[in-house]
């Protein structure tokens, strides 16, 4: 088991994760939604962290990589703005509103000629 969890703590990128799982990916997927996908992924986990087979390497990996692949397929027929995995995407509908008085009042004053 240490041995699993050894090497998924080496795994520092999307395309990492994916490989290791041995998950095919789409770069043009992975280009703009691999953090949505790593995140996703974690939310899955944490979902399902009671009902993991924690005493069975095999079976773990496998749990894994099903939940990597359900992360990266949410993605793929979908976009991270209808996901809104990010707190930002939840806020408002992803959309920040900043009126052009604040923007105004918040701009540097330029000395009088």
């Amino acid at each position: 088991m240490e041995d699993f969890l050894t090497r998924l703590k080496a795994l520092s990128s999307a395309e990492d994760f994916l490989q290791f799982f041995g998950i095919p990916f789409d770069p043009a997927v992975l280009n703009v939604s691999r953090l949505h996908i790593l995140k996703r992924f974690y939310q899955y986990l944490r979902q399902q962290s009671p009902q993991l087979p924690l005493d069975n390497e095999v079976a773990l990996f496998g749990a894994y990589r099903s939940l990597l692949l359900q992360a990266y397929g949410d993605f793929v027929k979908s976009t991270p703005a209808q996901e809104k995995v990010f707190k930002v995407f939840q806020d408002v509908g992803g959309r920040q509103h900043v009126s052009i008085d604040h923007l105004k009042a918040t701009r540097p004053q330029r000395a009088a000629a």
